[in-house]
């Protein structure tokens, strides 16, 4: 029992050493990319929202009169 608790311990210590590792490699964006990535999704998320209430309005009016024909 406790030789498996060892081998999931260093497997364990393994994982965050190679974790750190792979940080490490990684390009981190500078602060003027995030900002204008950030504002980018933001206003793609503003869009995106715009054009889904006007076509849940257009689609509720279409709704209500085909409903009031019948």
């Amino acid at each position: 029992m406790a030789e498996t608790t060892k081998k999931n311990a260093n497997k364990l210590a393994k994982f965050f050493r190679e974790t750190k590792a792979e940080l490490k490699k990684v390009t981190w964006p500078s602060k003027n990319q995030l900002i204008n990535n950030t504002l980018i999704i933001l206003a793609f998320i503003v869009i995106t929202g715009i054009i889904l209430s006007v076509c849940d309005v257009v689609f509720g009016w279409l709704i209500d009169f085909v409903t009031n024909l019948l």
